[in-house]
């Protein structure tokens, strides 16, 4: 095998590599953005429901 033929199988095989680690990045990606979109929908859900507590109370200062 020559020396360019090493070269362009070494760089088919680093490609290759990285062509896994960016699956694998992207399916931790979705799921954090899964795991977001999950967190605000509760985070709405919960404040929903401290405001039907107690309607008349006024929001703090910082809010």
């Amino acid at each position: 095998m020559s020396r360019d033929e090493e070269r362009v199988t070494e760089l088919e095989i680093r490609y290759t590599h990285l062509l896994h680690h960016i699956d694998e990045l992207n399916e931790v990606v979705t799921q954090c953005n899964r795991r977001i979109a999950r967190l605000e929908k509760d985070n709405r859900r919960l404040l929903e429901m401290v405001g039907s507590f107690s309607p008349d109370l006024a929001e703090s200062p910082d809010e």
